[in-house]
């Protein structure tokens, strides 16, 4: 199983539609068994699959319960091939429990939760929340790559050093870990985006994905829906450039570490 972390220390890139979608794109048209994470306190992940709730254990009690399997909190999506790992509001008092726990192997919590279901599934795609906090840390310690959606202004790239210099510490424990690269989300063919893009790219600070995921309403639809965009609108702009990305993705980690930094 190959765990994609999903991550931006920036709110409002569309990191949460992201992580859905490449998830489905890699169910749907790869024909991958994926399961998410959703890794955020806000829980908007599982609000979006229907699954946002107090009443069933999900990520807060699998990283404070050490003796919890991981299988008493994975929940089926609906869709075909992607499960569920929930998150609600508990994970803010989890992770303040974390922080003042200062056992030996805190940090590894998840990664050896999901060591029993590690042959059910070929991905585990983790929607993080826009922070560096002790939860974020155990889903780069159990990570293999990061993905990182960034939308283009002229604060796009605010954080993103920290969350490196973070990767680049954590590489240390976990060798396997690998920046993948960021990719444009909302992006629009007009003169201050295709500005902003050259610059990004002259640059040069970071890998960047060619695929430019672009704005369309149809992504707002899908949050009313709770469907992905390959289901809610299969021909819309953004559905396709999941697709890309998605084969993007899967080439660059056929050809190997190109890009990492």
């Amino acid at each position: 199983m190959r765990v994609i972390d999903i991550i931006n220390l920036k709110g409002g890139v569309a990191k949460t539609i992201s992580a859905i979608n490449i998830a489905h794109v890699l169910a749907a048209v790869h024909h991958q068994r994926v399961l998410m994470i959703d890794n955020d306190k806000q829980g908007n992940t599982s609000k979006f699959w229907g699954l946002h709730s107090y009443d069933r254990p999900g990520i807060a009690e699998l990283l404070t319960q050490p003796g919890l399997d991981v299988r008493q909190v994975i929940r089926p999506t609906g869709i075909a091939g992607i499960d569920l790992i929930p998150a609600n509001m508990s994970l803010l008092s989890a992770n303040s429990s974390l922080l003042i726990n200062m056992s030996r192997g805190r940090d590894y919590r998840l990664r050896r939760a999901l060591d029993p279901v590690r042959d059910a599934y070929d991905f585990c795609v983790i929607d993080n929340a826009p922070d560096i906090n002790v939860g974020v840390i155990n889903a780069l310690m159990a990570a293999d790559d990061v993905l990182v959606p960034v939308k283009i202004d002229q604060f796009a790239f605010d954080g993103l050093a920290e969350l490196v210099e973070q990767v680049d510490e954590i590489r240390e424990s976990n060798p396997s870990l690998r920046f993948a690269g960021c990719f444009f989300t909302m992006y629009q063919r007009n003169k201050a985006n295709q500005r902003g893009d050259v610059w990004l790219h002259d640059a040069g600070d970071y890998p960047i994905f060619k695929t430019r995921i672009r704005s369309t309403v149809k992504v707002t639809e899908t949050t009313y829906e709770g469907k992905p965009l390959l289901v809610h609108a299969p021909r819309s702009t953004a559905a396709q450039d999941y697709v890309a990305l998605v084969a993007e993705y899967l080439e660059q980690r056929k050809e190997g570490a190109d890009g990492e930094i």
